[in-house]
C-alpha cells in the first residue's frame, strides 16, 4: 500500500475515485431535490437554485448526477468484482490442475473470447428487455470473465514451476490450499489490474447500454441521463447541462480508474517504470554538452 501510495498516478486516481465515492454516499446531505422528482421549469439553466441546471421534464440534474454515481459505480464494481473472482478461479485451477480440468476450461475460456462482446451484450440486453441495473452488471460479470482467465491462468502455469510451491506440493498439502495460499498471493498484481479494467469496462458498458435505451428508463443512473437528455433533444434546443454533466462525470471517473491501472501496472512490472531512466539520460546528456 505504501508503494502504491508513493505513486504519483495512483495518488491522483484514488483521490478521484474517493472523491466520486464519498459525493455518491452523502448524496443526502448534498442536495434538497428528489431526483425523481419535478422542481424547476423545464431545461432551467444553472442557476443559484439548481446549479447543474434541469432536464426537460425539470427534475435537477445535480440531485440526479450525485444519485445515479450510487447506481453507475454499483453496478461498476459489482460486476468487476464478478468477473475478477470467475476469471481468477478459473485461471488459477485450469493453469494449476492442467490435464482435462485445463482442455475444459480453456475451452469455454475460448468460446467466449471468440464471440465479440459487445453485439453479445446488446442481443442479451435486447431479449431480455428493459434490463435493470443489477441486470446488466450480472450480463457484464457472465460474459466478460474470459480475458482475466486467460492471463491468469498464464502466470498460474509460471508460478506453478516455483520452489516453494514443488515444496508444497512433496509436503502433501492438499491442491485448493496450495492455489488459495500459495499461489494466488503472488497474481495479486494481475488481479489487481484486472478488477480495475474490468470496472471501467462495467461502467462504461452500463452507460452504453443504457444509452441505447436498452436500460430500465426508470433507474438513476449515468446512463439513463444520457439516454433521456439524448430523447430530449437536449443540445438541439442548448441544454447542453443536460447532456454534457453526465459525460464529463464518466471521463472524470474513468481518468481516475486508468490513472490507478497504469499506476498498478507500473508497480507489477519494474520495467514500466521510466522516470529514473528518464532523468539519468537527461544527465548523460547534459555531461556529454558540457565535455563539449
Amino acid at each position: 500500500m505504501k508503494t502504491l501510495l508513493r505513486n504519483r498516478k495512483a495518488l491522483v486516481g484514488l483521490v478521484i475515485i474517493a472523491f466520486i465515492v464519498l459525493v455518491a454516499i452523502a448524496a443526502p446531505l448534498l442536495t434538497q431535490y428528489d431526483p425523481a422528482a419535478r422542481t424547476g421549469r423545464p431545461h432551467q439553466p444553472p442557476s443559484l437554485d439548481h446549479i447543474l441546471g434541469t432536464t426537460r421534464i425539470g427534475q435537477d440534474v445535480f440531485a440526479r448526477l450525485i444519485y445515479g454515481a450510487r447506481t453507475s459505480l454499483a453496478v461498476g464494481f459489482g460486476a468487476g468484482l464478478l468477473i475478477t473472482l470467475v476469471g481468477t478461479a478459473l485461471g488459477i485451477i485450469s493453469g494449476y490442475r492442467g490435464g482435462k480440468t485445463d482442455e475444459i476450461i480453456s475451452f469455454f475460456t475460448n468460446m467466449v473470447l471468440v464471440v465479440p462482446n459487445l453485439p453479445l451484450l446488446l442481443v442479451l440486453a435486447a431479449f431480455i428487455g428493459q434490463a435493470s441495473p443489477l441486470v446488466i452488471a450480472l450480463i457484464l460479470g457472465a460474459t466478460s470473465w474470459a480475458w482475466g482467465a486467460r492471463v491468469t491462468r498464464a502466470e498460474t502455469l509460471s508460478v506453478k514451476q516455483k520452489d516453494f510451491v514443488k515444496s508444497a506440493e512433496m509436503m502433501g498439502e492438499p491442491q485448493w490450499r496450495i492455489m488459495t495460499f500459495e499461489i494466488f498471493p503472488n497474481l495479486i498484481s494481475i488481479v489487481g489490474i484486472n478488477f480495475i479494467g474490468s470496472v471501467i469496462f462495467a461502467i462504461i458498458t452500463e452507460a452504453t447500454l443504457e444509452f441505447l435505451g436498452l436500460g430500465d428508463p426508470r433507474a438513476i443512473s449515468w446512463g439513463t441521463m444520457l439516454y433521456n437528455a439524448q430523447k430530449a433533444s437536449a443540445l438541439s434546443v442548448g441544454a447542453w447541462w443536460d447532456i454534457l454533466t453526465p459525460c464529463f462525470a464518466l471521463a472524470f471517473l474513468g481518468i481516475g480508474m486508468s490513472l490507478l491501472n497504469f499506476a498498478v501496472d507500473e508497480i507489477a512490472n519494474p520495467r514500466l517504470r521510466t522516470g529514473n531512466h528518464l532523468k539519468r539520460w537527461s544527465l548523460l546528456v547534459r555531461s556529454g554538452e558540457g565535455r563539449l
